[in-house]
């Protein structure tokens, strides 16, 4: 079976490779790694299949290009376990912890209120909210295999979390430091208002400079990694909806098995992510410094790979023009999410007396 699947696989990380060292360039101050390697991925899937149309639907292509937006993606999930040490982030970022429940609480419910307004695909709905509420693409990966998402909704999702990363990483430190947010209540605006984690990298970069302050970037990425815990919690959640809603259609004489329901690569991941922990804790020795040198960045790198990877086979099974014909009701649900997570994060963090809160260096 595996021989099939080697056609499919191998151009997908061939794209991937070209998405990953466009992300790594820069233009004089610009980076593209705010737009990152999944967005160039998708868009060159989608590029692929115009120039080359039916390549996707080739019988020597499907069954790697299905494996690949399913199977590898769920693997780069599991591998992104690898890089939260729970203790650490909770203990560094647990003050932000009001600021992200509130955030993610407010998007979820946003995009729940806007679905049934504006009549969107319920699936594309649950990814926007889900990317622009936890960490954007990450979450949306996470998510669309445990509510059978397909390509053409995994790409609208995407697509809109990309857009507005970019405007935050644009505007937000200049308007963070115009509305008088210290520099520690900036990091967690930026950790809490941003969805992709290089965006929040380049967001409070660009913070640091503007505030002339050190430790915004190493703060908001903490409460960034503090926030992407709630993939665990939120996927849960849509499993056991979901084996509800496939119990209730057995009822009604519809068959249904847990086992293909039940989302077992999240438990994997909250084992990676358990191994990390673990391993934190152990007294400094050659194993744990080859495990945190070593290890933790060479599996982060294999995850972004097999992210860009699927990426590339959702891209080539996505319709652009229908993407482009459907994307304003996406468009507008993600703008509603995002101003309702800045103006959430701003209101808490005034609430708390965070707002003005400073780095101490």
């Amino acid at each position: 079976m595996i021989k099939k699947k080697i056609p499919g696989i191998i151009i997908t990380v061939m794209l991937a490779a070209v998405a990953m060292m466009l992300s790594e360039i820069k233009v004089g101050a610009f980076s593209f790694d705010v737009i990152g390697a999944p967005v160039f991925s998708i868009l060159i899937g989608m590029i692929i299949t115009l120039i080359l149309p039916g390549l996707h639907e080739k019988e020597s292509m499907v069954p790697g290009l299905r494996f690949t937006s399913k199977k590898i993606l769920q693997w780069a999930v599991i591998l992104l376990g690898f890089s939260l040490n729970i203790g650490t982030i909770l203990k560094v970022g647990g003050k932000s912890l009001p600021v992200i429940i509130s955030t993610i609480s407010i998007s979820l419910i946003v995009a729940y209120i806007v679905m049934k307004i504006t009549k969107i695909d319920g699936k594309t709905a649950c990814l926007i909210g889900v990317g622009s509420s936890i960490c954007g693409g990450s979450a949306i990966a996470a998510t669309a295999p445990v509510i059978d998402a397909d390509e053409s909704e995994v790409a609208r999702a995407i697509s809109v979390i990309f857009l507005f990363n970019v405007i935050a990483a644009l505007v937000f430190p200049a308007f963070g430091h115009a509305v008088g947010l210290g520099s520690e209540g900036f990091a967690i605006f930026a950790g809490t208002a941003v969805n992709d984690t290089s965006s929040v990298t380049a967001t409070a970069a660009t913070a640091e400079n503007i505030y002339g302050v050190e430790g915004i970037l190493s703060a908001a990425v903490t409460v960034k990694l503090t926030r992407t815990l709630a993939i665990i919690p939120i996927t849960l959640a849509l499993s056991v909806w979901k084996i509800m809603k496939a119990g209730k259609n057995q009822n009604e004489g519809k068959s249904y098995s847990i086992r293909g329901i039940f989302p077992f690569f999240i438990l994997y991941f909250i084992a990676a992510a358990v191994i990390t922990t673990v391993m934190g804790v152990i007294p400094p020795s050659e194993m744990t410094g080859l495990y945190f040198d070593r290890f933790v960045p060479a599996v982060k790198w294999i995850a972004k790979l097999f992210i860009a990877m699927a990426m590339c086979a959702i891209g080539m099974n996505t319709n652009l023009s229908e993407l482009v014909k459907k994307g304003g009701k996406s468009l507008l649900l993600g703008f509603i999410c995002w101003m309702s997570i800045t103006t959430a994060s701003l209101l808490v963090q005034h609430l708390t007396g965070i707002y003005y809160s400073e780095i101490i260096v």
